[in-house]
């Protein structure tokens, strides 16, 4: 059985936060983009995306872009955007269906679905050409927890290695079966990490959220993940059977069979780098965050729900769905606030409350994959 620890008795080290230029230099993305988001399994979206030969969606990560597609052998591969012959861009609609082939718009060199060229104009006035070594470029990808997830480098550490700490830890909420029923994108002037640093802490709760202060302690709970690239634990929803909704009831049907303590808790964990996961007893909140300059991020949020939650003669999942939204942007506004902050010629890095333990934890896992120090 796992421990939780309260974040005050965890303790934040005396740690401070981050120097401003890990929040505004743009030299510091691009070594984020390349040692953290080019070499970690980032989430890419759900595998209900691709439920048909052809389907497909773009995914851009920094300076790449990658075709997510499930081919006709019922595989989801994620090809790199780019063409064998002169590196032109083979797509550019950000999701759709392919029949049987990718085809490049600018000399119509072909692709299969799995990635193998299949076609060339004048094939013959190639000297010495071998289609076999010219099959599109391809991320490593993963399928787990009804979530794709992907990784850029060429040998990549394996995922069973990577996510060994978590492979069975979600199993009772049964992430595959859940549909997606809600579905917000953000675009928020602020650098990821201090998205991520406020999602992991509710020292902020009481001033920022009172709606969530009056269904959920702030100071209640504790994290069994400590340390690492997954972090996170458990808060307490206060009424019995409740939720974190609007109207403080249950809006959907119950995700798995959860023990009684689950079903008055929702679990918070970050998944370096990228995802944050909240599990609640009848909905689960799927955060991937996507930097696209130093102080801006894209964050993609879907709500899942057990499918019998679509009967709404019984069950409202736009009550969970309008309680987030409107918390989410409530962190938003705070973290553009602290982004014009560090900004400042005045900003120094501040003492950690103990009750931001988590919060300083990330900040170690940052640090040690960017090798270096404050």
């Amino acid at each position: 059985m796992n421990e939780f620890v309260n974040s005050v008795e965890l303790g934040s080290r005396g740690q401070k936060t981050l120097p401003a230029k890990y929040y505004l230099s743009a030299e510091i993305l691009a070594r984020e983009l390349n040692q953290v988001f080019g070499q970690q399994w980032l989430c890419v979206g759900r595998a209900e995306d691709f439920q048909a030969s052809g389907s497909y969606r773009l995914r851009a990560i920094g300076d790449e872009s990658l075709i997510l597609v499930r081919d006709q052998g019922d595989v989801i591969r994620a090809h790199f955007n780019v063409c064998r012959h002169r590196g032109t861009r083979l797509c550019s609609t950000p999701a759709g269906s392919f029949s049987r082939t990718i085809q490049c718009p600018y000399h119509a060199w072909t692709y299969g679905l799995d990635g193998k060229l299949v076609g060339v104009p004048d094939e013959q006035q190639l000297d010495g050409f071998c289609r076999a070594d010219h099959g599109l470029h391809q991320a490593a990808v993963q399928v787990w927890e009804g979530l794709v997830w992907v990784h850029l480098a060429p040998q990549p550490e394996p995922f069973a290695t990577r996510f060994a700490p978590l492979m069975d830890k979600f199993a009772a909420w049964q992430l595959p079966q859940l549909v997606r029923l809600g579905r917000r994108e953000y675009d928020v002037a602020a650098n990821w990490k201090l998205i991520v640093q406020n999602y992991s802490e509710c020292y902020h709760c009481a001033v920022i959220h009172p709606a969530l202060t009056r269904l959920s302690p702030p100071t209640s709970g504790g994290n069994d993940l400590i340390e690492g690239p997954f972090l996170g634990g458990f808060m307490e929803v206060t009424a019995a059977g409740g939720s974190m909704t609007c109207s403080g009831r249950s809006c959907g049907a119950a995700v798995g069979e959860l023990s009684p303590a689950d079903q008055q808790r929702v679990y918070y964990y970050v998944l370096f780098p990228n995802l944050l996961l909240s599990l609640h007893h009848d909905y689960v909140m799927v955060h991937t965050l996507w930097p696209l300059a130093p102080g801006r991020t894209r964050i993609e949020c879907d709500w899942l729900f057990h499918p019998e939650s679509r009967d709404a003669t019984r069950w409202n999942p736009e009550d969970g769905v309008s309680f987030w939204d409107q918390t989410n942007r409530e962190d938003w506004q705070v973290s553009e606030l602290t982004q014009l902050g560090v900004a400042s010629s005045r900003y120094q890095p501040g003492p950690y409350s103990n009750r931001e333990a988590m919060s300083a934890a990330f900040d170690r896992e940052y640090l040690r994959e960017m090798n270096s120090q404050p």
